[in-house]
């Protein structure tokens, strides 16, 4: 368990037995770190994400290209440096969470937006790169959960999604019952499990779950 705020990671440790180690995924040295401290990893998921609401180009340049380097470059430094280790042994899976915010119209979060697409391609990339070495990536958004970062910005009577949705996603995910999925973007609100999974022949016949630019025909 890692993260920034050390009283935040030192009490979810607690609450799930396991072991706080506090760092920024934007930094390769604590990315090292945190994997070092891990052991074996059988199952990894980049979590880490920030947002910046800002209002227009104007924005800050710094505080633009942040949220990439958290959200992307973090992403990329958490796969990169476990991945070694994870097709040493022979397979294992990779969690990237993503959001809607990467193709649903009417974002006002360029940032947030572009740095989610890109982590969207990314996550399907890299999966037919590992696939050789049977290791599955899937990219799932864990929809508008009410968080610190996400309560101010929107109503009390938001669509809010439950926040066990995504942590039951992620557990279907590592049990294997979707690797015929790997690279595709799922959603803990509209893919629930097990409709989820009489799905999976139409999904991959037609393509879908996945950010594409579709031309009419002509």
């Amino acid at each position: 368990m890692t993260g920034r705020t050390k009283d935040q990671v030192d009490e979810v440790a607690r609450e799930i037995g396991g072991a706080a180690v506090v760092g920024d995924v934007s930094r390769r040295e604590d990315v090292e770190r945190l994997l070092a401290a891990a052991g074996p990893i059988d199952l990894l998921v980049a979590n880490a994400g920030i947002a910046l609401w800002e209002e227009s180009w104007e924005t800050d340049l710094d505080a633009w290209w942040h949220v990439f380097e958290v959200n992307v470059l973090g992403a990329f430094l958490t796969c990169r440096l476990a991945l070694p280790a994870m097709i040493e042994r022979g397979g294992g899976r990779i969690v990237i969470t993503g959001s809607g915010a990467s193709y649903l119209p009417g974002s006002t979060s360029g940032a947030y937006a572009a740095s989610k697409a890109a982590v969207g391609r990314f996550g399907e990339v890299l999966a037919k790169q590992v696939e050789p070495h049977g290791i599955k990536v899937f990219v799932i958004s864990p929809g508008l959960v009410n968080t610190e970062m996400t309560g101010h910005r929107f109503p009390e009577d938001a669509p809010w999604t439950p926040p066990e949705l995504a942590p039951r996603l992620v557990r279907e995910l590592a049990s294997g019952r979707f690797d015929a999925l790997s690279g595709r973007y799922l959603h803990a609100e509209h893919d629930p499990p097990d409709e989820l999974e009489q799905r999976i022949p139409t999904i991959l016949a037609e393509d879908l779950n996945a950010i594409r630019l579709r031309r009419e025909q002509t």
